[in-house]
């Protein structure tokens, strides 16, 4: 294990196929060409860890244990990367954990058997030891581990270690303790039906212990902290081509600047601006936002 990485990951590592449809997105009874396919690395912590790498990040990455069909590109993509993949449980009896995701610029559609994965009661992902973090200066937890999501936290908070969440809830463990936990639209459309996004934040910041940052797709990001009045910030406008791994990508931003020590304004236009780029292209993994491309857009464009 490699002791002197930057940032822990905890949460879900998989293979994604993903296809590039050329005209449109698939309709009912019509036939859809594809442009482009893959097998790649996804999952939220899978793509956060590619898009840190990119930033000079060194990454220790853990948690879905990885089948014998997913192993081979896995071991092969990170091969050259700063990623440490030793934590991760390679099985030999199963394929492991894929998702297939249908793109067509702003619209996509991801299959799999989640699901069933989570229904079957059985555990398919590691459970954290307070050694996985020794050295790592900031962590990020998913949130779909159940109690080993709380554990990672919990470890995380025992070693002074600031970690990033996604999409927990105002009244969870992993949100109350976290250093940012970013919610997207589909979560507040989930968890909150009815609500606007401005009486969620109220919510969120009620019980936060640090930065609450709600994203809206093309809509104004609320972000704001506990006893403030939150704030609001335009996302950039660039060309989309594809959204496959724009909120992963936005939680890598927010961990690179957690780690950088940014204040919060600038932490916020600084994952934007991640996003950003991520979304102008396919496939993300093969193509993450690069420094000096996000320096271009940041010194070009203003959030409000």
């Amino acid at each position: 294990m490699n002791k002197t990485a930057d940032v822990y990951l905890f949460g879900q590592v998989l293979g994604t196929h993903s296809f590039l449809l050329k005209d449109g997105f698939l309709r009912p009874d019509e036939y859809s060409e594809i442009g482009e396919q893959y097998f790649l690395p996804g999952g939220e912590s899978g793509t956060a860890a590619t898009v840190l790498d990119s930033l000079g990040v060194s990454v220790r990455l853990d948690g879905t244990w990885i089948g014998t069909e997913v192993a081979p590109m896995l071991r092969s993509f990170y091969a050259d990367k700063k990623v440490d993949l030793s934590l991760m449980r390679f099985m030999e009896d199963d394929p492991g954990v894929m998702d297939y995701v249908v793109i067509a610029g702003l619209v996509r559609s991801p299959m799999g058997r989640f699901q069933t994965l989570f229904a079957s009661g059985k555990r398919w992902w590691n459970v954290p030891k307070d050694d996985d973090v020794e050295g790592c200066r900031v962590a990020a937890v998913d949130p779909f581990f159940r109690e080993e999501s709380d554990l990672a936290a919990g470890i995380c908070l025992r070693h002074g270690i600031p970690y990033v969440t996604i999409d927990a809830r105002h009244d969870s463990y992993l949100h109350r303790h976290a250093a940012i936990n970013v919610v997207s639209k589909e979560c507040t459309s989930n968890d909150y039906p009815g609500m606007p996004a401005e009486s969620v934040m109220e919510l969120m910041q009620q019980e936060a212990g640090g930065l609450t940052i709600i994203t809206q797709g093309a809509g104004d990001m609320l972000y704001g902290r506990r006893g403030e009045t939150f704030r609001r910030m335009r996302p950039f406008e660039v060309e989309v081509r594809s959204t496959l791994g724009a909120g992963d990508t936005f939680k890598a931003g927010c961990v690179y600047a957690l780690l950088k020590g940014m204040p919060d304004a600038e932490l916020v236009r600084f994952a934007s601006a991640c996003s950003a780029v991520a979304i102008s292209r396919f496939p993300l993994p093969l193509n993450p936002p690069r420094p000096e491309e996000l320096s271009r857009l940041l010194s070009g464009k203003r959030g409000r």
